[in-house]
């Protein structure tokens, strides 16, 4: 039987040396905080708080001193001795005014008091990092720390909480229980073919793996909506000049972001706003009217256009209701990418006498509004939920990554080639078989595992750390 079934393996070497940052962010605020991590913090609270010690897990508060005893400022001193801090080794915090100039000249003089320690400035994301290779946070529990910091709705950031308490982790732990259980009566067979245990049908091989897989389609479908709160969605307006893209943008943003007016080529330059939509951020972008240009500002926006439509996730083409269908509009439609969802809004009906409706045909969706009255709007704020995805179950959801769903993907993939062999010959396994389908569980195993941290590269870890604020 293969070893180390569910073993973490150890991952990468790091520079232990005492690291400082200014944990709050630039700017000006009524509290700044300078985080000390690493061993050996005693010259550090000497030179800064006047003393060797501070008792653990409560506030003092006094002055924070300079090189030549005077206060740099007064505020209240924090330490977390090892293991029980947020990266698992000692911890001081220094919590003063938030003062740009303040917290510099207090980091300034931490790094000068902490030379003999080996103290330096930190990396993004390093704090979390040794949280992370300390045990006190898994990979997926790590990177909603900067989702909560990044979460743009509500809804947003209540998943990412959920993701940090252990949700998500606790969900992929259980799911790799149960693979791992099916890996080992597999493995056992292989290693005891003497019993002559008929596997598959006594340890119910296929009902369990049968039920591994819908949990995972069950997870997945989480993780997607998780993803799309984190990621949201890029809709995009196209369409040639006064058919109402900005003042739709206006309609959707409740207010007059984009100057409209009845004059061709106003919008030059795309135009962005952000709004929220069942807590999904929906990036609403005005682009320049598609038509030939009339001078060369006009041709590099219109170029710009085309840009912003090849990086949709959604593409709105405006048409005018009042005037029907132009050849331009055909030229239109002839260049927009194939596999990006598109939704043809019929506006200004309020001059064409048709009704609010959404007509799905051969062609695609249609939707008939009035951005100027706002009728119709909610047919189309509908239809946005739907091509993105949105399921309002009112289920609790955790943020996920592309990352993650792309594992999940892998894990399922294997999953399918794993029922395949389990249901061979018409349910009789030979040992090739088994061999197979023992390799396909291992490598689900890996997927998800990969989620959490339990097997997953330096470079990839590198990549993840690297994009926090520092001072996290």
């Amino acid at each position: 039987m293969a070893e180390n079934i569910g073993a973490r393996i150890p991952l990468m070497n790091y520079d232990s040396s005492p690291i400082a940052a200014i944990a709050t962010a630039p700017g000006r605020g009524g509290i700044g905080v300078v985080r000390l991590s690493g061993k050996h913090l005693d010259p550090v609270m000497q030179a800064l708080c006047g003393t060797r010690e501070l008792k653990p897990r409560y506030a003092t508060y006094l002055p924070f001193l300079n090189a030549d005893g005077s206060a740099i400022d007064q505020g209240l001193a924090i330490y977390f001795k090892a293991p029980h801090s947020y990266t698992g080794e000692d911890v001081l915090e220094l919590q003063g005014h938030g003062g740009p100039v303040v917290m510099q000249m207090l980091l300034a003089r931490c790094i000068e008091a902490g030379q003999e320690i080996g103290l330096r400035l930190a990396q993004p994301g390093e704090f979390t990092h040794r949280a992370f290779l300390n045990d006190k946070l898994d990979l997926a529990q790590a990177e909603a720390v900067a989702d909560l910091i990044e979460a743009s709705t509500e809804a947003a950031a209540k998943s990412a909480s959920q993701s940090l308490s252990g949700v998500f982790s606790k969900t992929i732990h259980d799911l790799v229980e149960q693979v791992v259980h099916l890996r080992m009566l597999v493995e056992a067979t292989l290693d005891f073919p003497e019993e002559e245990i008929d596997f598959l049908e006594k340890s119910d091989a296929r009902g369990q793996l049968k039920r591994i897989r819908e949990k995972l389609a069950e997870i997945f479908g989480q993780a997607a909506q998780g993803a799309l709160l984190r990621e949201g969605l890029n809709v995009v307006l196209a369409g040639q000049p006064n058919v109402g893209k900005s003042s739709l943008l206006n309609a959707l943003a409740g207010s007059d972001v984009a100057i409209v007016t009845p004059i061709a080529g106003t919008t030059r330059d795309k135009v962005t706003e952000t709004i929220q939509m069942e807590g999904i951020p929906l990036n609403i972008i005005d682009t320049a009217g598609i038509r030939h240009a009339g001078d060369e500002v006009e041709r590099i926006g219109i170029e710009r256009t085309w840009g912003e439509v090849s990086k949709a996730d959604v593409i709105l083409h405006l048409l005018d209701a009042s005037r029907g269908p132009t050849r331009a509009d055909e030229d239109i439609v002839e260049r927009l990418p194939a596999n990006v969802p598109v939704l043809r809004i019929w506006n200004k009906i309020d001059l064409s006498g048709h009704k609010p409706a959404l007509d799905r045909s051969s062609d695609g969706t249609h939707i008939y509004l009035s951005a100027a009255e706002g009728t119709g709007m909610e047919l189309l704020r509908t239809e946005l939920l739907r091509v993105a995805g949105w399921q309002q179950t009112g289920e609790s959801r955790f943020l996920a990554r592309e990352r993650h769903l792309l594992a999940l993907k892998a894990a399922a993939n294997h999953l399918e080639m794993a029922d395949e062999f389990a249901n061979a010959d018409n349910g009789q396994t030979n040992d090739q078989a088994l061999d197979l389908l023992a390799e396909e569980l291992r490598l689900a195993q890996e997927r998800l595992n990969s989620i959490t941290g339990e097997f997953t590269s330096d470079d990839l870890l590198g990549v993840i750390f690297s994009r926090f604020c520092i001072g996290k």
